[in-house]
């Protein structure tokens, strides 16, 4: 170190440029450990319409693991989970008991946050692939998915139970283990039935790759539902100009119920 006229100059030495050479070398390398495989991925159509005789739809969702660094000599396969998700809306759950002679709403529960639909299709079965750790930091499973609030219940769990009962019977909620197919630890794809009772609204397919029960990789992309045509028109009427619709509905109902009555007339004079 020479100093002079304010001046200050530090000599680096072989052995400190080593040092920091090594230093550089590990950071390079703990970044590229730390993203060692990612996901690239598409969908066969990022947008879905709604028509008044929509019966339903399926989306293909494909991809490959894109890789940094060389696949680990005798370690743990990789396992591809996908999950499509619906918007999410507030439930409230009520359960109905027999009191005096009647069925009566006795108990409820208000479901903060529940997906209209939602779907997982995994290569393997579901707890053999993902912690209940990762499984809960990233929301994967369906009970994850839904946010309840009220803990003044203390069966909650039941109720969230009956919410998810009743919306895989109608089709909204799919658990599909071992749906997706990945070809030679790289190539991967599943596809998901959209049943013909989806809401309208931005639903979102998100892709993990897991590895040792851990999450190594994710990738989400969107896709948009919306209503079109007659469907569209209604649907806006409704909401934008309730009064108008009331109106015309009545208006419909009883041109229908005079042609109808017209029509029985015409036959009987016959």
């Amino acid at each position: 170190m020479i100093g002079g006229g304010g001046m200050m100059v530090r000599h680096i030495t072989p052995a400190g440029l080593l040092r920091g050479l090594l230093v550089l070398c590990a950071l390079i390398w703990a970044e590229t450990a730390a993203r060692a495989e990612s996901v690239v991925a598409g969908l066969s159509q990022n947008e879905v319409s709604i028509t008044a005789n929509f019966n339903g739809s399926s989306i293909l969702i494909f991809g490959a693991v894109e890789r940094y660094a060389p696949l680990p000599v005798g370690g743990d396969p990789l396992e591809v989970i996908i999950t499509v998700e619906g918007p999410d809306h507030p439930v409230t759950v009520r359960r109905m008991d027999r009191q005096y002679g009647i069925w009566m709403n006795t108990e409820e529960v208000q479901i903060d946050a529940a997906p209209t639909f939602y779907a997982v299709t995994t290569t393997a079965p579901f707890t053999d692939i993902v912690s209940d750790t990762e499984d809960l930091r990233h929301r994967i499973s369906i009970p994850r998915a839904i946010r309840a609030v009220d803990t003044a219940t203390a069966n909650q769990r039941d109720f969230t139970q009956a919410v998810i009962r009743i919306r895989t019977h109608e089709g909204l909620y799919q658990l599909l283990e071992g749906a997706v197919t990945l070809r030679n630890q790289t190539l991967f794809d599943t596809s998901i039935r959209l049943p013909s009772n989806l809401v309208e609204g931005d639903y979102t397919a998100r892709i993990f790759l897991t590895r040792s029960r851990e999450v190594v990789a994710s990738y989400e992309s969107h896709i948009a539902v919306r209503k079109v045509g007659l469907e569209r028109m209604l649907y806006n009427l409704a909401y934008e100009q309730p009064v108008i619709y009331g109106l015309l509905s009545i208006v419909i109902a009883v041109i229908a119920g005079w042609m109808a009555s017209a029509v029985f007339r015409y036959i009987r004079a016959g």
